[in-house]
């Protein structure tokens, strides 16, 4: 028989279902809310999830933003212990008692911020990190608690202050607690100013709300990464509000930085080396 004509053995091995094809691929590949490119996901991470075609930056954690800027290894964390209670038996579309639980589930984290002591660039500095996936990084009373005593450890041991904000604003489940703590936390960044120590306030994609009208905007340097939205309501509520049309850009980094609302908008591959020159400088 010639050899053209023999049966060759099946390489069939079976239908393959859509289930099987997508466990394959998934979480590959992603999109660029940017620019629409699907980008190699470990090309994203490799670059700290900035797109390389078209410099979006993705939304990160706040422990992703913990070791973006500390040194390796001299990460120490304070109150990790301290949960949300709550006070007024919230109930919206589900207790806030079981939103709490499932948040904590979902991120590992007690509450909405990460609070630490580390070194940048050999400084020891106080750093703070909202988390925006745990109830939108909003500020409840163990936000504003845990950052209060953030500034109070960077008052008695003669630290620079750092925090990074990623929030929709205050925890409405926690009603007029969580606005007490945008006085409670301006007061004591005046403490720190009396103390003649830095504070350097990082904003990221989104910043608004009660966070912005108290810690986030009181920065000695108030810089955003590119893009960013930064305000205290949002763009939509606001067009609907004055029934006008909006700029482009408005309520971006770049339109905060032109308007002077902002020091600079810097980019997350030299964030570090931006905060340790600027450190430097306060300290000189």
């Amino acid at each position: 028989m010639a050899w053209f004509t023999r049966q060759k053995p099946s390489l069939d091995v079976g239908p393959v279902s859509d289930d099987e094809k997508t466990v394959r691929t998934e979480g590959l590949w992603q999109k660029c809310e940017g620019c629409g490119t699907i980008i190699w996901r470990k090309t994203v991470e490799e670059n700290i999830h900035v797109c390389p075609k078209c410099d979006y930056h993705f939304r990160i954690s706040a422990f992703d933003r913990l070791q973006l800027l500390l040194d390796s290894g001299s990460f120490e964390e304070y109150d990790a212990e301290m949960r949300s209670s709550d006070p007024l038996k919230f109930v919206d579309s589900k207790p806030y008692e079981q939103r709490l639980r499932e948040m904590e589930a979902l991120t590992k984290l007690p509450d909405a911020v990460i609070c630490a002591t580390g070194l940048l660039d050999g400084r020891k500095i106080q750093i703070c990190a909202l988390e925006l996936k745990f109830i939108g990084g909003s500020m409840g009373a163990v936000v504003g608690e845990k950052i209060t005593r953030a500034i109070e450890r960077a008052i008695l041991g003669n630290m620079p202050l750092v925090i990074i904000s990623a929030s929709g604003g205050a925890r409405m489940q926690e009603g007029a607690i969580s606005l007490m703590q945008l006085a409670k936390l301006s007061a004591a960044l005046m403490q720190l100013d009396e103390a003649h120590l830095p504070y350097v306030s990082v904003l990221t994609d989104p910043t608004t709300g009660g966070v912005t009208a108290s810690f986030a905007m009181l920065g000695d340097l108030n810089i955003a990464e590119p893009g960013a939205l930064i305000g205290f309501a949002g763009p939509r509520v606001i067009e609907q509000t004055i029934r006008q049309k909006l700029p482009d850009g408005f309520q971006r980094s770049e339109f905060l930085l032109e308007h002077g609302f902002l020091d600079a908008v810097v980019r997350r591959p030299e964030m570090k080396a931006y905060i340790s020159n600027a450190l430097s400088f306060f300290a000189g």
